[in-house]
């Protein structure tokens, strides 16, 4: 990507004038971002995906391993049990002595399986007959009931069955410890044999086995989260390039591009974003153009219009003081014609001033001239001198001192106050207050220089706080202007502040020009505060102005990363309050 630049958010981190349930607030979000990232989730799916297999697996092999290893030991086992029955047993007499049960008993056991045999039969007297090659360690009672009933059972002869006696097997656990117990009956009258076989050597080999197979399944659980990061690390990458690009073209980065590779659909995904970024900044560059095109137009028509407005004036001023005159005045016949002239020209030179103060907005060239001002001087003094002392009541202190252009707040007052006069109904009310908020919520003012300054003090205007959690707070300057009058529409609330609005298309031409309050709030906004209207309960309309008690100037204010209050900034949208102008668009 070209001018691939990483940005920090400078309030991701917190900072001095934050409290700490802020911070926390973001640690809880940066926190909650992270454990629902796609990379996190690609790497549990890989792992689950990589578990379950690898159980599943891993559980098979180990059944068929299980199986296959005990049928072999128990096939095996079985079946030199079965030849030792046949080769030892059977040959005994149909009613053997004790001693030759035993000897019997003991060559069975010697056989290469290494199991216990345990033989009954029955003597001439119908006693039962006992030969264990280990007696101590295997008797009749570790015969299972079902198995010795089973071995014992004659079977009926038929197509189906040649013998009426089989040999039966069963496993159990003594102990915890595994055997193999078997159980058959020499056909035609011989002994009964049981043999008993410890599994015990391949029960270790299994639970080797499993050890070995959960090993396996644990690396690989281990390679599928490697493998999972690898893949996010390859898919992600460019989607994190694509966010940061997208981040730096709505910082108004227009020229941000992204380098292309391949031909997936990530690569197609950043052709498309590389193609919308380029039609974005030709369309922006021609907006910009005629925009700017229209400021100069604008600009150089109100510079061009002074030099003729400058002599019509001056000639106005003399037809003027020819009407004023107690003789030799002008003919009465044209005196309303002359009056018409005279008003027009005053309304026409205002017009053009507020089309070059608008246009050095627009063109970001306003600038403030700061001074101390006694708030409460300084409405007296507009009200003054416009002649508005009987209709105006101002509640404020003396002693309340702001940081501000005095001018500027000449104009915003004048606006203001007027626009309540022509449009609302006397009196007008004009109360001032201030109000401390924490530094952290300032658009403006103290906030600017980012909590304390460098030498440790608190910024001109910021007060220490009350140690729980707001460190610094700064205060603002609140003007309340309102009227006794019918108020404000609603349909009009919305549009009172934009340029050139009527209040009713019915009055497309009034005394003012439509550029009032629109002036009004730029002043307010290159202060770092705003303008908001509403309707009070009581009626009447209610202008409030707010700006930082202590201004910092602009280019401060963006240096410092503090463009202003957004909130502040959106005044004059559809969910605030706002009244017409002084100059223009009335109710």
């Amino acid at each position: 990507m070209r001018d691939r630049v990483r940005g920090a958010d400078p309030a991701a981190d917190g900072g001095p004038g934050q409290d700490r349930g802020e911070q926390a607030a973001r640690r809880t979000r940066r926190n909650r971002r992270r454990s629902s990232s796609l990379r996190l989730r690609l790497v549990v799916v890989f792992a689950l995906v990589a578990l379950t297999a690898a159980v599943s697996a891993s559980g098979i092999a180990y059944w068929l391993n299980r199986e296959a290893v005990l049928t072999r030991t128990q096939d095996a086992a079985l079946g030199d049990f079965q030849q030792e029955m046949q080769n030892r047993a059977g040959v005994l007499p149909p009613s053997p002595t004790e001693d030759e049960l035993q000897h019997t008993a003991g060559l069975m056991a010697d056989s290469g399986q290494h199991f216990s045999v345990l033989l009954l039969a029955e003597d001439e007297h119908g006693r039962q007959l006992v030969g264990d090659s280990d007696l101590d360690s295997f008797t009749l009672g570790d015969v299972p009931r079902t198995l010795r009933d089973a071995v014992n059972e004659r079977q009926p002869v038929g197509s189906h069955n040649a013998y009426p006696y089989h040999m039966y097997w069963q496993r159990i656990v003594v102990h915890d410890t595994p055997y193999l117990v078997g159980g058959a009956k020499v056909i035609g009258g011989g002994p009964t044999g049981y043999m008993l076989k410890s599994l015990e050597p391949e029960a270790k080999d299994l639970d080797s086995l499993a050890w070995s197979l959960g090993i396996a399944t644990a690396l690989a659980l281990v390679g599928a989260a490697l493998l999972a990061q690898a893949a996010a690390t390859t898919v992600l990458k460019p989607v994190h390039r694509l966010g940061v690009a997208a981040r730096r073209l709505g910082e108004g980065k227009l020229d941000t591009r992204l380098r292309v590779s391949g031909t997936d659909e990530l690569a197609e995904l950043s052709r498309t974003f590389n193609r919308t970024a380029e039609a974005l900044e030709k369309r922006v560059a021609d907006m910009s153009a005629r925009d700017e095109a229209s400021r100069r137009f604008v600009a150089d028509m109100s510079h061009e219009l002074r030099t003729p407005l400058t002599a019509i004036t001056a000639v106005t001023e003399v037809l003027e003081e020819e009407l004023d005159a107690e003789t030799g005045g002008i003919d009465p016949m044209i005196e309303p014609a002359v009056r018409l002239v005279v008003s027009e020209t005053r309304r026409l030179n205002d017009l053009v001033e507020n089309l070059m103060e608008v246009t050095r907005f627009d063109a970001g060239t306003a600038r403030l001239v700061l001074d101390d001002v006694d708030i409460a001087d300084q409405i007296t003094a507009c009200i003054d001198a416009r002649a508005w002392l009987d209709a105006v009541e101002l509640d404020a202190e003396r002693g309340i001192v702001a940081r501000l252009d005095p001018r500027r707040l000449d104009v915003i007052l004048a606006n203001l106050i007027g626009n309540a006069l022509k449009h609302g109904g006397s009196p007008v009310r004009v109360s001032v207050r201030t109000e401390r908020r924490p530094l952290a919520e300032h658009a403006g003012g103290a906030a600017g220089y980012d909590g304390a300054q460098q030498d440790g003090s608190l910024p001109h205007g910021a007060a220490a706080g009350d140690g729980t959690g707001a460190a610094l707070s700064a205060e603002d300057l609140v003007i309340a202007v309102r009227d006794h009058g019918p108020g404000i529409p609603q349909a009009v609330l919305p549009h009172v502040f934009d340029r050139f609005y009527k209040a009713s298309a019915s009055r497309p031409r009034s005394d003012g020009s439509g550029l009032g309050l629109s002036i009004a709030l730029e002043n307010a906004h290159i202060h770092g505060g705003g303008i908001t209207a509403s309707n009070a309960p009581e009626g009447g309309a209610v202008f409030t102005l707010r700006l930082p008690r202590y201004t910092v100037p602009p280019e401060e204010r963006e240096a410092h990363g503090q463009d202003g209050d957004p909130a502040e900034r959106e005044a004059q949208g559809p969910d605030d309050d706002a009244q017409a102008d002084t100059e223009g668009g009335g109710r």
